[in-house]
């Protein structure tokens, strides 16, 4: 079964900083990009970034520009998403999907994404 797991999520003071990983099984991550997204509690999910198949194109919503990056390791499997800087209104579940395709896939919660993960919480606070 082919599916997607997020780790890392947390407490975190503002400022801090957070490392998430996504990781794939029954799937090879090589032809898919990969996006991150975030659902804080009573918002709709929003795209934060994303990544090209093999990593060349990322994109970033302007909330967390200069603060957050992804990058991924086809070896691994894996995406992750590096979140420095942390505020308050970055507290969400956060979510990693995949969709196949060579191009960088999209912000866009709506973008045709094949599969989801469970999602990692993140709570900033102090």
């Amino acid at each position: 079964q082919s599916q997607l797991v997020e780790s890392g999520g947390g407490l975190v003071q503002p400022g801090g900083s957070l490392r998430l990983s996504c990781a794939a099984s029954g799937l090879s991550l090589d032809y898919y990009g990969i996006g991150w997204f975030r659902q804080a509690q009573g918002k709709e999910r929003e795209g934060v970034s994303s990544i090209s198949s093999l990593g060349g194109v990322t994109q970033y919503a302007d909330s967390v520009k200069g603060r957050f990056t992804i990058s991924r390791d086809n070896a691994k499997n894996t995406v992750y998403l590096q979140m420095n800087s942390l505020k308050p209104e970055d507290t969400a579940v956060y979510y990693c999907a995949a969709r196949r395709t060579p191009f960088v896939p999209g912000l866009s919660p709506q973008m045709p994404y094949e599969y989801w993960g469970q999602g990692t919480r993140v709570t900033v606070s102090s």
